[in-house]
């Protein structure tokens, strides 16, 4: 008969298969599940008995997201068949099942207390994977714990802090304890049985930001209270740099009993924004900030935005909030609240602002659910009935489908088949049965031959494109660039590339749709939310006010999860059926029908004085972008230009976007001539930088590092810097040469001015992660192709940084309190490449300029 166990819910009689699933403690249940062939360990935890800490993630047991104790071994559940588990007094333990363990606990604080987590997907699998490394004795050294996880990826780049939190819960290090929190209701979800139910949070007559002001129902939704609202037209006038991306302004509600709710259309994908936001509220009313929530990414009730990229998020979103915030204090300052008062007034942006909260730290709510397993990320939810949607995915990228067969699909009981234009999709009753269906759909496609990455550089020279907008071309020139190169005693030329990577977030797109009536909702990770709303309004023929889209927690983005195409697919299943459809991308989709970072083809040109003063400056980037295109070095002659391409693969934003590219082949070039002229590098740089906070960023690196040091075994240093988002980073990268001519770096140390510092913990986390994400791209990060084909698309071909890949990393945080932030969450990326290659230089002799610098580069030893 049917049998509950911890996490999970009330399993139906009648199957064939038995697993021993930890209740509690030592107490082990065992629960009756159905048998089918093919059946991973994975899918009967999450959609038959509701464990959800276990993850989706690469479908081939090469990221650690799905880690599962068996017999008190670490397993990855999505390669094992639960015939392998079942029947054969084998005992399997999640994370849900692990509550009383005392060695998880210790863990659990541990990671707490180092905040050893950003989108926190990859979290639940990396505490049973450490708990089991741990066992009994629970003591083991750092070397020994990287390699014991080497199989968990943190795409986050968390690496350095997951060590610490483990070394700290074996014994070997010491903390000064975790930081308890609360534990919140979480991300608009509740259990009940095995379904996530979620709870619709109030909705308005009409979304708020499509409304007028006067005819917004704020007080019918929020309570009685004050409403301060900042207009779009004011955030347009907020001092040197209008909030733009936060188009239509901001709102604050304060309760009677002085609870504080601001409303912001930004969404946090792991950068934690959510934290820094509600800091720069409550230091401008003055208040603890565990007194401050924050409702992001809901389009009914939160002001338009553009959406959370280019580290735009205390940029634009924390000005328009603290001007709000001011608002408050100085109404409230005035006239005090009453029971039962409802009170509308208007921020501007001539409020006074005062400093963010100095020491008060928000309680760990968040950070809690993380680690029990308890939070609910977008692939994580279900509604009553729903159903799990899969997708007809052309041959190649650009084919188009010539014909389809659905009729097979259509004639089975409980499946429902979609046809409508070149798209072709199946819901099913679980995703095994949908993804079966989607595979037995017979399509033929007309494909379009296109390049290899053998002729990319050439194929992208020869075919420009027109692009409007801020993709478009760029041409800027000051002086007579080809006269004073032509008349230059010493002039030098060089080409630098870069390739197409993968963002390779661990949870993949996923989207859960539900039709109420015409109303549509979608519950989607995503960084656009409100452009998500318009797509989907003109792709299923509604008006904007009859869809709303809400941002549940996401594992992850770096600019990969800016489209509505998952959400558009799972709204077309769910009207279909009539039924509420969740759509989650596989590993192979996400390389296939995702977008890529640009490749990059950067044609540089110089010329300088025979006392090596640079006088001429000729750039030119083609397809990747614009982004840090402008050089930060005085030069008296310089044209710098973006010609888009013709790309044959799709491409769009990534973290830190162009700047990468751009960067790599201007401090790569200013390197070189550097030697050409037989100068130091740092004293070349900082004799010809026009900006005096990226040449203190500059030298605060070098004295950091050590700069520029004996040469002693082949330890060499190499430096680079740029100007980003309104910050300043500068990168030193230590290296030697191991006897078989690979590179170990031993070193990288980045010093960053990012204006003032908000939260400094989280900005540290932040920059550390980029860090880490930017070696990939530097070292081994490439999407291989030929004729509109992935071929390297999964995690076991595409490599992404794992903990042998990290060195020691310190950062140098350079706060400026009276400078307005500026992006941190992007900016450290880029000089990671061109610090690498020019150590590499020092080391070698040998110039490297093209990215990945090793694609065959082995992890250190």
């Amino acid at each position: 008969g049917p049998l509950t166990v911890t996490g999970a819910t009330t399993v139906t009689a009648g199957a064939t298969n038995d697993v021993t699933l930890n209740d509690a403690g030592d107490d082990f249940s065992t629960v009756t599940v159905a048998s089918e062939p093919g059946r991973t360990l994975l899918h009967v935890l999450r959609e038959d008995l509701g464990l959800t800490a276990a993850k989706y993630g690469c479908g081939e047991g090469a990221c650690g997201a799905c880690t599962v104790l068996v017999d008190g071994q670490a397993t990855r559940s999505c390669i094992v068949l639960v015939d392998d588990v079942a029947g054969r007094n084998r005992k399997v333990r999640t994370l849900e099942g692990l509550a009383d363990d005392p060695r998880m606990t210790r863990l659990q604080d541990a990671f707490i207390a180092e905040r050893a987590m950003q989108c926190g997907y990859c979290i639940p699998g990396m505490l049973v994977a450490a708990r089991a490394l741990l066992g009994e004795e629970g003591h083991t050294d750092r070397a020994d714990i990287a390699a014991g996880l080497e199989g968990n990826v943190c795409r986050c780049g968390t690496y350095p802090r997951i060590l610490r939190a483990v070394e700290q819960a074996s014994g070997r290090r010491t903390s000064g304890g975790p930081e308890r929190g609360e534990r919140s209701q979480g991300g608009g979800a509740t259990e009940t049985g095995h379904l996530v139910d979620i709870v619709d949070p109030p909705r308005p007559r009409r979304p708020w930001d499509l409304t007028d002001p006067d005819g917004r129902d704020f007080f019918e939704i929020l309570g009685d209270g004050l409403m301060t609202v900042l207009s779009a037209e004011e955030a347009g006038r907020i001092g040197p740099e209008p909030a733009w991306s936060t188009e239509g302004g901001a709102w604050l509600h304060v309760s009677p009993d002085g609870r504080v709710t601001a409303f912001t259309g930004k969404v946090d994908v792991g950068q934690d924004n959510h934290t820094a936001l509600r800091m720069i509220v409550a230091g401008q009313l003055e208040i603890p900030v565990g007194a401050v929530d924050l409702v992001m990414g809901d389009t009914d009730l939160c002001p338009a935005d553009i959406g959370t990229f280019g580290s735009r998020s205390t940029t634009d979103a924390g000005q328009v909030l603290a001007l709000c915030a001011a608002a408050a204090r100085e109404a409230l300052a005035r006239s005090p609240l009453r029971s039962g008062e409802r009170r509308l007034i208007s921020a501007t942006a001539g409020e006074r602002l005062v400093g963010p909260a100095a020491d008060d730290r928000p309680l760990r709510s968040a950070t809690t659910e993380i680690v029990d397993g308890t939070r609910r990320y977008g692939s994580d939810l279900s509604l009553p009935g729903m159903l799990h949607g899969a997708v007809v995915r052309p041959s190649s990228s650009g084919a188009r489908l010539r014909a389809v067969d659905v009729e097979g699909s259509s004639s089975i009981p409980g499946v429902v088949a979609v046809r409508d234009g070149g798209f072709v999709g199946v819901a099913a009753r679980d995703p095994a049965t949908a993804a079966q269906r989607v595979a037995a759909i017979r399509a033929e496609w007309e494909t379009v031959a296109g390049p290899s990455e053998g002729n990319l550089t050439d194929f992208l020279r020869e075919h420009p494109v027109e692009l409007g907008g801020w993709e478009g071309e760029v041409l800027e020139e000051h002086g007579d660039v080809d006269r004073a190169i032509a008349e230059a005693p010493l002039t030098l030329a060089a080409t630098y590339t870069t390739a197409y990577i993968a963002h390779v977030p661990l949870e993949t797109r996923c989207a859960l749709a539900a039709w109420a009536g015409d109303r549509l909702t979608v519950w989607v990770g995503t960084q656009r939310p409100f452009g998500v709303r318009e797509e989907l309004a003109e792709a299923l023929d509604l008006p904007a006010d009859r869809v709303r889209v809400i941002v549940p927690p996401t594992g992850s983005a770096y600019g990969g999860k800016h489209g509505a195409d998952v959400s558009i697919e799972a709204a077309r299943l769910a009207r279909a059926a009539e039924r509420p459809v969740k759509v989650r991308w596989s590993r192979g989709e996400e390389f296939a029908a995702g977008y890529f970072r640009p490749a990059a083809v950067i044609d540089v040109r110089s010329g300088v004085r025979t006392d090596g003063s640079l006088v001429a400056w000729d750039f030119r980037n083609v397809n990747s972008g614009a982004q840090a295109l402008e050089t930060p070095y005085r030069v008296p002659n310089r044209r710098i230009a973006f010609q888009p391409a013709d790309s044959p693969l799709p491409h769009g934003s990534y973290r830190a976007l162009s700047a990468t590219a751009n960067c790599f082949a201007r401090e790569c070039h200013m390197d070189e001539l550097a030697q050409a002229v037989a100068a130091d590098p740092l004293e070349y740089r900082l004799r010809h930088l026009r900006d005096g906070r990226l040449a203190a960023a500059f030298r605060a690196v070098a004295d950091r590092a050590g700069w520029p040091g004996s040469p002693m075994h082949g330890r060499t240093l190499g430096i680079a810097g740029s100007i980003e988002k309104g910050a300043r980073v500068a990168a030193c990268v230590e290296l030697r040469t191991r006897e078989d001519g690979t590179p170990e770096i031993l070193r990288i140390v980045e010093a960053v001015d990012c204006g003032r510092v908000v939260d400094r913990d989280n900005l540290l986390n932040q920059v550390e992660g980029a860090i880490v994400m930017g070696l990939g791209g530097a070292l081994f990060e490439a999407i291989h192709f030929g004729d509109g084909r992935v071929l390297n698309g999964s995690m076991s071909d595409y490599r992404v940084p794992r903990f042998s890949d990290v060195p020691p990393i310190e950062v140098v945080l350079l706060d400026q309190p009276d400078e307005p932030s500026a992006g941190a969450g992007e900016t450290p990326i880029i000089p990671v490449a061109p610090a690498i290659a020019n150590a590499w230089f020092a080391a070698t002799g040998r110039r490297l300029r093209s990215m990945p610098l090793f694609p065959s580069v082995l992890p250190a030893e």
